[in-house]
C-alpha cells in the first residue's frame, strides 16, 4: 500500500485560517470549513483536521466524525486522474473485480489510494447506471465499458502522458 505523506504549504494554511476566521462563531461552522479545507488541500489529512478542531474549539473526534460520515469528504489525497471502477451487481457479475485488480497491478497501488506522483487515484463505486456496458470504468468522467483485463493498460497509457 502506498503511503501518502501530507505536504501542505504555508499559503494553504493561511487560506484555511482565513476561512476558519470567516466562520468563527457561526452555528454549524464545521461543515463549510471542512468543504473549504478540502477545496484548499484536495482532501482532509489529519493535520488539517487538527488545525480545524483547535481553531473552532471543537473536539477532533467531532471533526473526524463529520469528515468520515459524508462521502464527499476524503481523508486521502486524490490523483490528477481519478479512476472509478463500478462494483455494482451487473458489473461485478461481468468481472469488474478483475478490472479493478488489473488497474491496481498496473498502477502498483490499491483501491482508495493515490500513486506517489499524485497522477492517479483508484476508487470503487456502486452502479453508475451503465449496466448495459458492464463492466465499467470511469476516468475523469470518460466511461469505458465492456472491458477486459487486457484493455486496462491501453486505456491507462492514454492518461500517462499528461
Amino acid at each position: 500500500m502506498a503511503q501518502n505523506l501530507f505536504e501542505g504549504t504555508k499559503e494553504q494554511l493561511e487560506q484555511l485560517l482565513v476561512c476558519i476566521e470567516s466562520h468563527r462563531g457561526e452555528e454549524g461552522a464545521l461543515m463549510p470549513v471542512l468543504h473549504e479545507a478540502q477545496n484548499i488541500y484536495g482532501y482532509l489529512p489529519a493535520e488539517v483536521q487538527t488545525v480545524i478542531a483547535e481553531q473552532l474549539n471543537v473536539p477532533l473526534a467531532e471533526v473526524y466524525g463529520v469528515a468520515t460520515f459524508y462521502s464527499r469528504f476524503s481523508l486521502t489525497p486524490k490523483g490528477k486522474h481519478i479512476i472509478s471502477i463500478c462494483l455494482g451487481t451487473a458489473c461485478y457479475v461481468k468481472g469488474s473485480d478483475k478490472i479493478l485488480q488489473a488497474v491496481e497491478r498496473e498502477l502498483r497501488i490499491s483501491c482508495g489510494n493515490c500513486t506517489p506522483d499524485k497522477k492517479f487515484s483508484i476508487e470503487s463505486c456502486r452502479c453508475v447506471g451503465a449496466c448495459g456496458l458492464a463492466p465499467v470504468m470511469i476516468i475523469d468522467g470518460d466511461v469505458y465499458g465492456k472491458l477486459t483485463e487486457k484493455d486496462v493498460k491501453g486505456i491507462l497509457d492514454k492518461y500517462m502522458q499528461d
